[in-house]
């Protein structure tokens, strides 16, 4: 979409993701990044597979694919400054075999979250050289593959300023909060990388006795959390405009 000029033209952006686990009426915001960046990647290990009785014959791909997921996470305990944030996810690991036989290979899938670019090349730099040196220490061959998503969510301070004044116009806005960042990721990032603006956490959490988050199976939410959302934004697009005109009417005013 930026590629084929939905930007051009484009002052200011405002962006909100519903939060199903957040009280309706409340709006979250943060200043500096809000969700991280999310990547993935995908390490094949090839072993030699074998009898299960006889495992000195064999270069068992489940006991290195143990061993990497394990010296994955020592990445951010120990390689990583404690100062920065990243999470290292595995989760998916195959390796279908029958009970019997050691099997000759196993893939790993995961997802890296990161704030910072620097955090995010460091992470991709230590983890090839872990598969390297574990696979090597096995006599194994491997593949790896990391795979760059979406960048991290790191809205304007000024715009996310303008936001929060614009939320006191809408008196379904209850609550008004600085959070954290979170590891979830959100492809707005790359409208933010273009033009300045802000994304904000819209509260929508249903009224009912249990919360699911998202990406669960019984996920819901309190639908008049949309209606909350679109006059936030409304409310956002119209102030901004408004102001922008005036600025432009005294800017004439002066070169008379």
């Amino acid at each position: 979409m930026i590629e084929a000029g939905c930007l051009d033209g484009v002052d200011v952006i405002f962006g909100t993701h519903l939060w199903a686990t957040v009280p309706t009426g409340t709006v979250q915001y943060a200043f500096g990044p809000l969700m991280a960046a999310a990547d993935r990647f995908e390490i094949t290990i090839q072993g030699q597979g074998g009898h299960g009785a006889q495992p000195h014959k064999t270069r068992d791909a489940i006991v290195v694919g143990s061993q990497l997921v394990m010296a994955l996470q020592q990445i951010v305990s120990r390689r990583l400054n404690p100062i920065d944030s990243a999470v290292i996810t595995v989760g998916s690991f195959v390796a279908d075999n029958a009970f019997n036989v050691i099997a000759d290979k196993a893939k790993i899938i995961g997802t890296v979250r990161t704030f910072k670019e620097d955090v995010r090349s460091f992470i991709n730099e230590e983890m090839e050289r872990i598969v390297k040196g574990t696979c090597l220490a096995a006599d194994c061959t491997y593949e790896y593959q990391y795979f760059q998503g979406y960048p991290a969510v790191i809205p304007h301070v000024e715009e996310t300023k303008f936001l929060i004044g614009s939320t006191e116009s809408v008196k379904e806005v209850l609550i008004t909060e600085e959070i954290d960042p979170d590891m979830t990721g959100e492809d707005f990032s790359y409208y933010l990388q273009n033009v300045k603006g802000t994304f904000f956490f819209t509260g929508a959490r249903p009224k009912n006795e249990h919360t699911y988050p998202h990406h669960h199976p019984l996920f819901d939410i309190d639908e008049k959390a949309m209606l909350i959302a679109a006059k936030i934004l409304g409310t956002a697009a119209v102030t901004y405009h408004n102001k922008k005109q005036s600025s432009q009417k005294v800017n004439e005013s002066l070169l008379r």
